[in-house]
């Protein structure tokens, strides 16, 4: 519900001059990120929960992800670190409560001013000021500091980072190869975004961004290949989300076919209208669209794939990005699941317009 409808006087651009106008649509803009970004990391964490329960529990229990520092015998469980409580990491924190959704025990917060978040305590997060607690403890961070706090963050945590352990970084300042060096650390997410003006704002004003992302036009306009609303994902971010899965894999020793198995089940278990008449024409990923040739006749049988360093994966081309590219069929598919884990389907009519983004930044 808007309280302020109809209540013009009390809209935010009320009293403007006119010639001030033309910048209106930096709040669009503004709103459009912040619901890209919390609809991103929450496909991220639903695509992460949902490989972590289909991995063998003798797997996971050979070789956990993390340690806890509580001593509880829950390591093979999906847990989430929050750096930062402004605004976009209590926005974050709601979405992935609500839309995941993540148990309350399971989500962590840790800001110079956990007093502020109340809101976040009554329901039983643990809120504090410990970075290096908060990382030795979590599965994945998500960094949603102010550019001029990372290099400290940095310093306090790199020491306390498992190599399994996803850094998330929401830190727009700061480009790939800097974070990498900041922390000294490979498994790190961070995704780019860019935005162009002249475009139809379909982001709202006052809607919860947990509403927005229920609201089936505004979801839609968040899917990785979707340009509406003025705003494109670069789409080697997808790319390092699919290696991070199989970092997950070759982190339990699993054996390469059944990680390819398991990821075919996780990306590509989404079918359209077009897929149900003709299900071998389905796209299925193969060990030639992860590894390089010559890696791949050398591969035996029984062992995992390599370590991926997701830095990498994100700045330069992989196996995966001439697939990507190239197989329409497959990014139909991707967008479906996308779709799929929000609660929506789509038809093939509904199909947002592609828009691969620059390659690197």
């Amino acid at each position: 519900m808007d309280l302020l409808e109809g209540l013009e006087s009390l809209q935010f651009e009320y009293g403007m001059e006119e010639e001030d106008r033309s910048w209106l649509y930096l709040q669009g803009r503004s709103r459009g990120l912040m619901i890209k970004a919390c609809a991103h990391a929450t496909f991220f964490c639903k695509l992460l929960y949902n490989l972590r329960k289909s991995l063998p529990k003798k797997e996971t229990s050979r070789r956990p992800l993390s340690r806890s520092l509580d001593n509880t015998p829950d390591d093979d469980e999906f847990k989430v670190g929050i750096i930062g409580g402004g605004h976009l990491g209590k926005q974050l924190a709601r979405v992935l409560l609500r839309l995941v959704p993540i148990p309350v025990q399971k989500l962590r917060i840790s800001t110079r001013r956990p007093e502020a978040l109340d809101e976040f305590q009554k329901l039983g997060i643990q809120c504090s000021y410990n970075n290096s607690r908060l990382v030795n403890w979590a599965n994945v961070i998500f960094l949603c500091c102010l550019p001029s706090q990372l290099s400290n963050i940095c310093s306090e945590i790199q020491t306390s980072l498992e190599k399994a352990c996803i850094v998330y970084s929401f830190v727009a300042a700061v480009p790939i190869p800097r974070l990498k060096l900041l922390l000294n650390h490979t498994n790190i997410l961070r995704p780019q975004y860019q935005c162009f003006e002249g475009f139809v704002n379909i982001w709202g004003a006052n809607k919860e961004i947990v509403a927005a992302l229920q609201d089936p036009s505004i979801l839609q306009a968040t899917c990785p290949y979707d340009p509406t609303g003025g705003i494109t994902l670069n789409i080697k971010w997808l790319e390092g989300v699919f290696y991070a899965m199989l970092n997950i894999c070759t982190a339990t020793n699993m054996p390469h076919p059944n990680a390819l198995q398991l990821l075919n089940e996780l990306f590509l278990s989404v079918h359209f209208e077009g897929c149900e008449k003709d299900r071998e024409s389905c796209p299925k990923f193969k060990l030639k669209d992860v590894v390089s040739k010559v890696y791949a006749n050398n591969l035996s049988q029984g062992r995992p794939f390599p370590w991926f360093d997701l830095t990498a994966v994100q700045l330069r081309e992989t196996p995966f990005s001439q697939h990507l590219l190239t197989s329409t069929v497959l990014r139909d598919h991707l967008t479906h699941l996308y779709c799929d884990l929000f609660g929506i389907s789509l038809t093939k009519e509904q199909q947002p317009v592609v828009s691969m983004g620059s390659p690197t930044q």
